[in-house]
């Protein structure tokens, strides 16, 4: 009979054992996935209750808003978009914002997403004449640890999210790695958008090697095999998701999010595609 000595001691090495094993990360526990509302803009922008309805029956069970505006949710107050969203079995994440949303009402829309249970205001976009110098930049950093305090104090984090000129370089700095350098981690995470970064030819796994854990937001989309490089559905395109998923304990991944800009076929069938290679991907 095992006695309580041997069971503890058991049950140590057990863990010891399992913090060792290979190729074992956050992503393989990660079982939810989640999509970003912007790629069915159109659908939302028509029937939210009913495209909600669709998004949750292809098996999604977080969402990523892109429909905020001056304290209500796609057209509904914050009570009746977490019903909406609670009735479907959905939680929002996070939600998309500019840095104008950042400078003006930030108090409001944290209180406003604190309602639904969102976790993230993540700047979606930084615009061209907001980063063109290294004094821009600069700016840019206040803005962000200014706002990432605002959210801190209300519960909620800020995050960043990328595209591809992030990575040109600036009077010899690139804003990506800037902002890296100069938000505090507590203040500002980032929302690694896997194409933008396979776009600017970039390898994510040397920003997670870099800035380890700072990563808790994805945007997971694919790139077809055409000279453009256009958006395709997950696993229909050139990018290899499989060792980036298995990286995913090092850049402290929480939640994932597919999207797809533009699509070629109807939203939500792009989407379902999508879910459907995520789902039967092994990681």
């Amino acid at each position: 009979m095992t006695n309580r000595r041997d069971f503890l001691r058991n049950a140590a090495l057990g863990a010891t054992a399992l913090a060792f094993l290979p190729n074992v990360s956050e992503a393989a526990r990660v079982k939810k996935q989640g999509v970003q509302l912007y790629t069915v803009r159109e659908d939302m922008g028509k029937d939210p209750v009913a495209t909600i309805e669709k998004v949750a029956k292809i098996g999604f069970k977080e969402v990523e808003l892109a429909g905020y505006k001056e304290g209500m949710f796609y057209g509904k107050s914050p009570a009746d978009f977490r019903k909406l969203l609670d009735d479907n079995g959905l939680k929002a994440i996070s939600g998309h914002t500019g840095t104008a949303g950042l400078t003006n009402g930030l108090e409001k829309m944290v209180e406003a997403c604190t309602t639904i249970g969102q976790k993230y205001i993540v700047c979606a976009f930084t615009a061209p004449n907001e980063r063109k110098n290294l004094e821009d930049f600069k700016k840019l950093v206040e803005i962000f640890n200014k706002a990432g305090e605002i959210c801190k104090k209300g519960g909620i984090h800020l995050a960043y999210h990328n595209h591809a000129f992030e990575f040109d370089k600036v009077e010899g700095q690139m804003l990506f790695d800037y902002l890296l350098d100069n938000v505090p981690a507590d203040l500002m995470s980032i929302e690694i958008d896997l194409f933008w970064v396979a776009k600017a030819g970039i390898n994510p796994m040397s920003y997670f090697e870099k800035y380890p854990k700072r990563f808790p937001l994805w945007h997971v989309k694919d790139m077809d095999n055409t000279e453009k490089k256009e958006f395709a559905e997950v696993g229909s395109g050139t990018i290899d998701f499989k060792p980036i998923f298995q990286n995913a304990g090092k850049a402290g991944m929480k939640h994932f999010f597919v999207e797809q800009d533009v699509c070629k076929r109807p939203p939500l069938e792009s989407i379902q595609m999508s879910f459907n290679y995520l789902k039967s991907m092994k990681y």
